[in-house]
Order: C-alpha cells, then sequence, then structure tokens
C-alpha cells in the first residue's frame, strides 16, 4: 500500500479510539502501534504528527503521545458578507478584472478520489519521480556549509551557470535569475512587461495556467491559433498590428497542450516579427526534459538564438523530477534584467537555498543524466501505449498529433459531444481528465480533452482508464 494511504488510514483508526482515552491520557507507544496496526515507524509518526497538527493529540519527546484536553469553546463563524460588496467595488474601476478562474489549474492540481485513474495529471507519477536520487541530494544539501544561510537574491551562482549552460548560445549566469519554479517565473515575467489593461498575445490553445496569470495581472488575453508547427507567423503579425501588444507569451517545444514543436522557419519568424513589434518574446521551455526517447535532437531554446533581448526565457526542474522541487529560471538580457529582478525580490526576496542547494546537487549527480533516460524511454512507451488503446477502443477521438515529447495528448471530440457531459460521465465511470475549454481564452472551435500518461501508475492503468473512458462515451450515445 502506498506511505500516504497507509498514514491516512493509521490516523483514521487512531482518530476514532481517543474516546477511550480521557484528556491527557496516554496513547499506546510507537512501537506498539506498529505491531498492532502492522505498519512501519516512519508511518506511525505520521499519523500522530497528523493528529497532532489537528489538535487532537498532543506529543512529548521521550514521553510519548497524549490525549489533547478539549478545546474551551467553538469560534465564533462570523459574517464575511461585506467581501461581496468590497470585491466588486474593487473592479468597478479596472480596464480588466482580475477576478481568476482559476479552475483549469485545479484540474492538474487535485488529488483524485481512491479508485479514479488519473488522466488529468501535470507531474510525473511518485513511479517516474527520481525519489532516491531526491532524498541523496537533500541530503547532502543539508551537510553543505551555510546551506541554511541567506541565498544571493539572483540565485547560487553555481546553480545560475547550470542553467546559463543549459540554454546555450551566449547565455551567461550573469542574464539568469533562479525562481520558485516556472509558474513563478511566468508571474514575474508578465508583470514586469506588461502594464495592467493591456493585451498579451498567447497560443490558442495554451496553458491555462498562464492565461490565469495573466488575468491576475490585470492583462487580457489575445489568442493567436495554431496548427501542427506552431503558432502562425501570419496571424502573429496581424495580431501585433491589430493590437499593440509588447508581449507574446509561446511554448515553442512540444506545446501544452497540443504537443507541438515550433518549426525552424516559424522560429525565426517569431523572434523577427516580435522585434520589428517592439515587443518581448516570453519563452516558457517547460518541456525540455520530457522528450521522448525517439524524438531525435531538439532544437536550442529561442534565448540561445536571440542577441538582441527580445526572448525573456523560462524553464523549470520540476516536471522532470516533483511538483515539490519548485526550482526554475528567469533568463534576460539588458534594461528589463533589471526590472524582473526587482520584482521578484519584492513578491518573494529569494528561493530558499536547501532547494536550490538541493537542486544543484541532484543536476551535478551521475544519477540525473540516468534519470532523464529512463523517464525519456518510459514516456515514450506510455505515449505508445495509450495511443494504440485510443485506436482500438475511441477511434472517434481525433489525434491530430502524435508529440514527441511532453507528457500528454490532445484530443477533439466528435461534433455534438458535449465536453461538460463527457467529463462528468467519466468521472462517474472512475476516469479524471483535463477539460480543453480552458486552454481557449476565447470561444473554443471545438471540444477537446488533454489526456496524459505521466500521472498513473502503468501501462495497465493507461489501458484500463481508456476503456473506463469509453464506457463514459457509450452512455452518452444511449
Amino acid at each position: 500500500m502506498h506511505e500516504r494511504s497507509s498514514v491516512a488510514e493509521l490516523a483514521k483508526s487512531l482518530k476514532a479510539e481517543l474516546d477511550r482515552y480521557s484528556p491527557g491520557g496516554k496513547l499506546p507507544s510507537s512501537r506498539a502501534l506498529v505491531e498492532r496496526y502492522r505498519v512501519s515507524p516512519v508511518t506511525v509518526t505520521r499519523a500522530l504528527a497528523q493528529l497532532a497538527a489537528e489538535g487532537l493529540v498532543v506529543t512529548r519527546p521521550g514521553a510519548g503521545a497524549f490525549r489533547a484536553e478539549p478545546r474551551d469553546r467553538t469560534p465564533d463563524v462570523g459574517d464575511t458578507s461585506w467581501q461581496e460588496v468590497a470585491l466588486s467595488a474593487d473592479t468597478a474601476t479596472e480596464l480588466v478584472p482580475r477576478a481568476v478562474d482559476a479552475s483549469g489549474v485545479l484540474v492538474t492540481l487535485a488529488a483524485p478520489q481512491p479508485g479514479v485513474v488519473e488522466f488529468n495529471g501535470g507531474y510525473l507519477h511518485p513511479s517516474l519521480q527520481p525519489e532516491r536520487a531526491l532524498a541523496a541530494a537533500l541530503a547532502r544539501a543539508g551537510r553543505r556549509p551555510g546551506a541554511w544561510g541567506r541565498p544571493p537574491t539572483d540565485g547560487l551562482p553555481e546553480l545560475r551557470e547550470w542553467f546559463a549552460r543549459e540554454i546555450g548560445g551566449t547565455a551567461t549566469a550573469a542574464d539568469v535569475l533562479i525562481t520558485a519554479g516556472g509558474q513563478s517565473a511566468i508571474t514575474t515575467a508578465l508583470r514586469a512587461l506588461a502594464p495592467p489593461g493591456t493585451p498579451v498575445l498567447v497560443e490558442s490553445p495554451t496553458y491555462p495556467g498562464m492565461l490565469a496569470v495573466a488575468r491576475a495581472a490585470g492583462l487580457r488575453p489575445v489568442p493567436v491559433p495554431t496548427d501542427a508547427d506552431g503558432v502562425r507567423p501570419d496571424l502573429l503579425e496581424a495580431a501585433f498590428r491589430a493590437t499593440g501588444a509588447r508581449v507574446f507569451v509561446c511554448q515553442p517545444l512540444f506545446q501544452n497542450p497540443t504537443g507541438a514543436v515550433l518549426s525552424a522557419e516559424r522560429r525565426r519568424a517569431l523572434v523577427r516579427i516580435a522585434r520589428a513589434a517592439g515587443a518581448f518574446v516570453v519563452e516558457d521551455d517547460f518541456a525540455r526534459r520530457l522528450v521522448h526517447a525517439d524524438a531525435g535532437p531538439l532544437p536550442a531554446p529561442l534565448a540561445a538564438e536571440d542577441p538582441d533581448g527580445v526572448v525573456v526565457h523560462v524553464c523549470s526542474l520540476t516536471k522532470p523530477t516533483s511538483a515539490s522541487l519548485r526550482v526554475g529560471a528567469l533568463a534576460a538580457r539588458g534594461p528589463v534584467l533589471e526590472r524582473l529582478r526587482a520584482i521578484q525580490v519584492v513578491d518573494s526576496f529569494f528561493v530558499p537555498r536547501p532547494l536550490q542547494e538541493t537542486a544543484l546537487e541532484l543536476v551535478g549527480s551521475p544519477a540525473w543524466p540516468r534519470h532523464l533516460r529512463a523517464v525519456s524511454q518510459e514516456l515514450k512507451g506510455r505515449r505508445d501505449t495509450l495511443t494504440a488503446a485510443l485506436a482500438l477502443h475511441l477511434p472517434e477521438l481525433a489525434l491530430p498529433h502524435i508529440p514527441s515529447g511532453g507528457y500528454h495528448l490532445w484530443l477533439r471530440l466528435p461534433d455534438g459531444v458535449p465536453e461538460a457531459a463527457l467529463m462528468a460521465g467519466a468521472l462517474r465511470a472512475g476516469v479524471a481528465v483535463a477539460p480543453g475549454r480552458p486552454y481557449f481564452c476565447a470561444e473554443a472551435p471545438a471540444g477537446h480533452i488533454r489526456v496524459s500518461f505521466a500521472g498513473v501508475a502503468g501501462p495497465a492503468e493507461l489501458v484500463e482508464g481508456v476503456r473506463r473512458l469509453r464506457t463514459a462515451r457509450d452512455e452518452l450515445a444511449l
């Protein structure tokens, strides 16, 4: 059984038995709980810590765990209805209201119910994560001199140098700021580059988390359609002319959700068009380390071929490792770097040094290239398993592009199949998929779903998930 499930079940059992003890009464020892429930000492420690966090028990080092004294009274509920007026009044003078719909982001962050196949995940399944390498890196990092001291606000020099080498071209450590993951980097970039109330050009469809960031900053996302080769340069140029926008956000490599790779010709055209418009390109290079084994050589980041400072580069270590290793980078050159730096310092001061030290230990270890090779091979196998299962059980779902990187497939629904109804039916059948609507900032041209193959336990669960999706599809036909 997974450790997390064991902890939850033990905590539930202990909670149910608390009435057997008077307030201040001592619970059985950890050793007794291990023997009684046949769990590990770590599970017992974590379950007791969970009850302590809920105020139900008190743990005393060397003495054991005791039932907590009852709370004196129930806190007042209060009346928060006044906030509706206050929050609505704030939007009256805003050019673009900053109310944010986070549902498209929460879909990929929410933990599914037990027994539900997780096709909506945005991170690697624990079996794909380098857990041993991360644990070893964390242990080594904790022993580094000054590991808990205050880091430089721009980030550790060695880590900035590593990210600069990964970007390539003429990028140097001086061009790099260490950030708390990719989402934080995108937030900083948009706040730095576009004032509230102005348009920002985005690929259509695109990552809902970026759309949420833009709207939270008071920006107006304007869609630019994409095809199998990425964003269309003719429509991008027209969008710059029509809107006067000064920022375009894109994912040139294994775009989310389509999986498209921007062609070499369009890469050159994109930077040229943005430079002519006096605009920045925010390059979200989120999936470079999620390449599939059959992909072949990858194009360099746009930032590696940009001497004029048009491209602001965003990348992260989170996707290929763990959702909790929130370490990323912003790279830029010219006066904009100072603005990026100032906004990041004001927002968060700096990324915690232990996380930076852990990241540095990880990427410098022999385990890092081994992990990337293993993930590359596993993602290819999972992609092939999922595409074969879809072709067999759900051939009516159009798959216009099979990506050679990333962790998901983008499927178009047949005309007349309601997206929301299929989503609801899928959950009833025991599979969670991501709806396509949040990926569009304007009207969606058709119904879509995004199916992730990275967050499940293995190939058997992929096939079972597709079978359950078939069940949901059949219910709609009745």
